[in-house]
């Protein structure tokens, strides 16, 4: 893996990539202390600073990250100073008028050449296809990577810097730099047929976007084919742009519905004919993860099968395809895939994480598949893993050995020796993007309540300097009327005691009672009562907050950071024991002195808003009132590799199936807030449909707010403001 891939999946797990901006005071005449939905989403008082785009140089000394101006700036790390590499201005095409945005670049493993990517344009979720360009840096010359038309996507340097493989139209082509030719790779790419990138639910549910590899000595690539055309395609409907609707075409696997395709091939980069490996004679078999083997002439591959409570790691011979399997991975309920897969001791080794002693730790294995020894160990999870320094014999990694709600960054030897050290100071969560050399890392932190802070230290957590504070937020922040969250716990239906958060009117007195407002999301291994940033929705809740209501999060069982157990007692039951924590927490609030207990509420978006309607649902539920945003209602809708992780198949589980929101619907009490955007290619707009069909069939009012051509973010400026400006209203008028 790439160090500025490391960075970036570090920063996305922190906050959203944004510029630094100027920030804004509040409107003339507004009270500074009191927040609104207007202040939120419609001004830039809580936009964050960051440093867009960062990525370490390959001396570890330096990193370079896109300016306010867009020039391209590198950083030296010891000593601060700043300077413009790559001149923005200098970035026109011949021809065009304005010079091109850097949205994202690459270097040249020599570091005579960027590769920059700009243009860019939405595929599923993410900006995925654009156009890119190489800068010549001695030459000062910007050149296209294509002229041909149409879109690109997942362009990448060959290891010597000499070509430009990438995606077009769904097939692989090869562009050679130095006489700009350029090479088709495969050739039957189209609706049905994915070549070097993925479809919907793959990208989805397996966090695979880039769909090919570069041999480490540049002669081949490696790649995924994905056939969709045994999955069946769903219609959503465009109604707001032309005198007809017209119907959006989206392949989408349903639960118990037959899966894409997918096959590992290997071509070479001047062209010919595609080798492919061999991955079994299963056809719903899973093709999770795959790299090169730290050679060029083997690859290994991670495949599942399609209830995923089995793992194999396997390695493939890039020349014959042949195969075998190194070790396998299996649980009686699933086998989570992840990215912790990193190659050691020059490909004689790697490192793995696995659950396989209760608690998801650290493991060294030969190449031969033999575990060679387990590095960490005890009553807490290995979230993540940061980075390895192989010169100084060290990984580093995200831990919860401080408490669930926490994320710190440890490292623990290599050889195992010395026992793990915690390098990260400050209470809260951290992610670490390690330099190349090891010399310093890029410390990610933020607290509940506390924007994110950007700091440079060294190997041992020593503070090198501040290099974004969000100082102009937290003065902000600090002017407010609000109390920060506070971290308790609460019993679940077994009695189990359950993380939460709770954050208090800040004129808050325990002599009054006051309505409470639950927000959930709930699903597998996610957490909302985390010590962290939460951003936007965070906000909205110190808008409750400000407005009388004591807003909870109880993180329930099934949810992260408390080891395997914990997580997968939900197995082929999702809803159900979740809710009955739900249940069972509100009714303990409402036994609390200060809480009003005929004024308990609820609400969730996405697998939360599952968890609301199908919380309000259920026997003593005491919530008064709910807000279902884009729920998913009847898990036979939804995707199949999500679904069949925790469910496994209609077929085998009808009984899990049936309990849903629509199932139960004439079990509903309290008051219902349904919301949904008609465009939701994940959580289809069938699921609120479903939901109020079932609802009215059983005589229960509710209220239905759609959301037109909107996904499932239902976002945007105006969008998100109309949003929460309804959800605030609809809920001081209904709780």
């Amino acid at each position: 893996m790439s160090h500025s891939l490391v960075i970036r999946r570090a920063l996305l797990a922190v906050l959203a990539l944004s510029a630094a901006v100027p920030q804004a005071a509040p409107a003339q005449g507004q009270d500074p202390s009191r927040l609104s939905v207007e202040r939120i989403f419609a001004s830039p008082e809580f936009r964050l600073q960051t440093l867009p785009a960062v990525q370490w140089m390959n001396d570890g000394q330096r990193y370079t990250f896109v300016g306010t101006d867009g020039d391209l700036m590198v950083e030296d790390a010891a000593t601060g100073a700043r300077s413009v590499i790559v001149d923005a201005g200098l970035l026109g095409p011949a021809g065009a008028g304005e010079p091109i945005e850097i949205e994202d670049y690459q270097w040249s493993d020599d570091e005579r050449k960027l590769l920059v990517y700009t243009n860019s344009q939405p595929v599923w979720r993410a900006n995925t296809k654009g156009t890119f360009y190489v800068w010549d840096v001695a030459a000062r010359r910007l050149t296209p990577v294509s002229t041909a038309p149409g879109w690109q996507q997942f362009a990448k340097f060959s290891p010597d810097g000499g070509k430009v493989g990438f995606v077009r139209d769904n097939d692989l082509f090869v562009t050679d730099l130095a006489t700009g030719r350029e090479t088709r790779l495969t050739r039957d790419g189209g609706e049905q047929i994915i070549n070097g990138t993925f479809d919907w639910v793959y990208e989805e549910e397996l966090g695979l976007q880039d769909g090919w590899r570069w041999s480490p000595d540049g002669r081949h690539i490696a790649y995924w084919r994905i056939d969709q055309s045994p999955v069946r395609t769903f219609y959503m409907m465009q109604e707001t742009d032309s005198l007809y609707a017209q119907p959006v075409a989206l392949r989408y696997p349903k639960a118990g519905t037959p899966n894409p395709i997918a096959r590992i091939g290997v071509v070479s980069a001047e062209g010919g004919e595609t080798r492919w490996m061999d991955t079994g004679s299963d056809p719903s078999v899973l093709l999770a993860r795959m790299e090169w083997a730290a050679s060029p002439s083997e690859i290994v591959i991670q495949r599942t099968n399609r209830i995923q409570n089995r793992l194999d790691v396997m390695v493939a011979d890039a020349a014959t395809g042949r195969s075998r399997v190194l070790f396998t991975e299996t649980d009686s309920a699933w086998v989570d895939v992840g990215d912790d897969f990193r190659w050691l001791n020059g490909g004689r080794q790697f490192l793995w994480t696995s659950e396989r002693d209760g608690s998801n730790h650290l493991y060294v294995y030969n190449r031969d598949g033999s575990v060679a020894r387990q590095l960490t160990r005890g009553d807490w999870e290995v979230t993540s893993v940061l980075g390895i320094d192989e010169k100084n014999g060290w990984v580093y990694f995200g831990a919860t050995e401080q408490g669930p709600a926490e994320r710190h960054v440890y490292r623990v030897r290599l050889n195992g020796r010395g026992g793990v050290q915690q390098v990260s100071r400050d209470r809260g969560t951290h992610v670490a993007a390690l330099s190349p050399a090891g010399t310093y890392w890029l410390d990610f932190h933020s607290r509940a309540g506390v924007p994110p802070v950007i700091s440079l230290r060294r190997p041992d957590g020593a503070h090198v300097r501040t290099l974004a504070d969000n100082a102009s937020v937290r003065r902000t922040l600090e002017a407010l009327a609000i109390r920060k969250p506070e971290f308790i716990q609460v019993p679940g239906a077994d009695g189990t005691m359950l993380n939460a958060t709770i954050i208090r009117p800040a004129d808050f007195d325990p002599a009054k009672k006051y309505p409470v407002l639950m927000y959930v999301y709930g699903g597998p291994g996610s957490q909302t009562a985390t010590d962290a940033w939460g951003g936007n929705r965070y906000l909205w809740h110190q808008v409750m907050a400000q407005n009388g209501y004591l807003v909870v999060s109880v993180d329930n069982r099934g949810t992260g950071g408390r080891g395997r157990d914990f997580k997968k007692v939900t197995y082929l039951r999702l809803g159900q024991h979740e809710a009955a924590d739900q249940v069972a927490a509100a009714q303990w609030l409402a036994r609390q002195p200060y809480v009003d207990a005929q004024r308990i509420g609820i609400w969730g978006w996405s697998y939360g808003g599952f968890m609301t309607a199908f919380s309000m649902m259920q026997p003593g539920s005491p919530f008064k009132a709910g807000v279902s945003v884009a729920p998913v209602a009847d898990w036979g809708l939804y995707d199949t590799i999500y679904t069949e992780r925790f469910m496994r198949t209609p077929q085998e589980n009808p009984e899990g199936y049936r309990r849903s929101p629509v199932g139960e619907a004439a079990n509903l009490r309290g008051r219902l807030l349904l919301v949904h955007g008609t465009g939701d290619d994940n959580v289809h707009f069938q699921n609120s449909v479903r939901l109020a069909n079932a609802l009215q069939a059983a005589g229960k009012q509710f209220t239905f707010m759609a959301y037109p051509n909107r996904n499932h973010s239902i976002s945007g400026r105006a969008t998100s403001a109309h949003l929460f400006t309804m959800m605030t209203d609809w809920v001081l008028a209904n709780l």
